[in-house]
């Protein structure tokens, strides 16, 4: 198989924070025990915000230090601001992902504030972070386009990523958070992170908002990005930024790179035994496709009348 990509399941937290119906701590434990055998190496199990604005998630503290921890795979939870570092580190998350946004209108609609003062608040969460072990990761939400603003350009984002790196922040992600962007885009700015900065390392979290999250994630590892978001039946999307809906599918995009011959290191018949318990946990059919379909690989026996 070709060089290894690898999969980080956010359909606990990215998946859960946008669904009407309230999934039980039980429920959510259950389920990231339940990925957690499927080979992905990352799972975004939560979020450590304010359960006023997002209520799905107020119960991260008990979702964090319930679940059972594979020793292969690294638990996170997002971040906003300094108070949630603090509130994670005490449930021994593996890592921090910090959030903000490219575009200053969806900060403010999604995190109250603007990209400069995101970025202020970042030394204060690195310091308080540095006296443990825990892993530090910033997701830059908009980076190919805001519901509120349009494009975005890709210099603003680079000098984003410039200042993330100088905070000594390990990892990057480029997050489609509303499905804006397009293989073309996601190629260019993908290969200029990669080129400037090859000590960070990139995540791309695609949105199948307009049917082009697949098609994202190809042009992204075709410049060299091995590390994706993807969520579970394809659930998700961001409660404050207007189209957004759900993730790329977790277990379409790993049927991909399969088909491919690519390692994703995913049991998929595992993973998709988890996305079909689904529709009866969140109240609602999915979008992914391979729990519907099955692999490409599945063979069917004529019909009698031919046979």
């Amino acid at each position: 198989m070709k060089s290894r990509v690898h999969i980080n399941e956010v359909a606990p937290r990215d998946g859960f924070q946008i669904e009407k119906q309230y999934i039980q701590t039980a429920d959510k434990i259950a389920l990231i025990n339940q990925l957690s055998a499927t080979g992905v190496a990352k799972i975004e199990a939560t979020s450590f915000t304010s359960p006023k604005a997002i209520p799905n998630l107020a119960d991260a503290a008990e979702v964090m230090t319930g679940i059972h921890r594979a020793k292969d795979v690294d638990y996170i939870a997002l971040i906003p601001n300094l108070k949630g570092v603090e509130r994670a580190l005490a449930c021994q998350t593996d890592e921090l992902n910090f959030v903000m946004s490219a575009s200053d209108s969806h900060g403010r609609a999604n995190l109250r504030m603007t990209t400069e003062e995101s970025l202020a608040q970042f030394p204060a969460m690195v310091a308080t972070a540095a006296q443990s072990s825990a892993r530090l990761n910033a997701s830059i939400s908009t980076a190919f386009g805001c519901p509120f603003e349009g494009q975005i350009a890709p210099e603003r984002v680079l000098e984003i990523v410039a200042r993330i790196e100088q905070l000594g922040i390990a990892g990057v992600t480029l997050c489609d958070t509303t499905g804006m962007a397009n293989p073309s885009q996601v190629a260019h700015l993908c290969e200029q992170v990669l080129a400037r900065y090859p000590n960070l390392a990139l995540t791309l979290h695609p949105h199948d908002t307009r049917g082009m999250g697949l098609a994202n994630a190809l042009a992204a590892w075709q410049v060299g990005v091995v590390h994706f978001d993807a969520a579970l039946g394809g659930l998700g999307g961001c409660p404050f930024a207007p189209g957004a809906s759900g993730n790329i599918c977790t277990e379409d995009l790993v049927h991909m790179f399969q088909a491919m011959g690519v390692n994703t290191g995913v049991n998929l018949d595992t993973l998709v035994a988890a996305s079909l318990t689904l529709p009866q946990l969140i109240g609602h059919d999915t979008a992914g496709q391979i729990a519907k379909a099955g692999p490409s690989s599945r063979l069917y026996p004529l019909p009698q009348a031919i046979a």
